[in-house]
């Protein structure tokens, strides 16, 4: 299979492609496509949960590391999606509500808010 640039007509891109027989070609250019979606997957998981940073001797080291790298990337990613629904639906013209995770999205990086306490107030509760 070939592919041709967007934007470079004359480049072209193959691909081996082994597949079942009877497989149309649109499905195999649509698999073809999803390759570079799993590559920025694969990327941020990297950058942001530290899938690459394992330092371990045995198999069992690290299965549980990539393992525990890709849960936190799929928790980050669900989180992300949460705060992007809450902010589509919220209006314009009102604040938008505050996310019930203190996991914040910032570009491409994650950061754990944490509110500091007031040292000026008084709690009435504790009189």
């Amino acid at each position: 299979m070939a592919r041709r640039s967007l934007s470079n007509p004359s480049e072209l891109a193959y691909y081996l492609a082994h597949a079942p027989v009877g497989v149309e070609i649109a499905d195999l250019a649509r698999i073809a496509g999803s390759r570079w979606a799993v590559e920025e997957c694969f990327q941020a998981a990297k950058n942001q949960c530290g899938l690459d940073e394992y330092e371990v001797r045995r198999y069992v080291g690290w299965y549980r590391h990539i393992t525990l790298a890709m849960l936190v990337h799929a928790f980050l990613g669900v989180l992300a999606a949460q705060t992007q629904d809450t902010a589509k639906g919220a209006a314009e013209t009102t604040p938008p509500a505050s996310s019930p995770s203190p996991w914040q999205t910032s570009g491409a990086y994650w950061t754990l808010s944490c509110p500091t306490p007031d040292p000026t107030r008084t709690d009435d509760s504790t009189h």
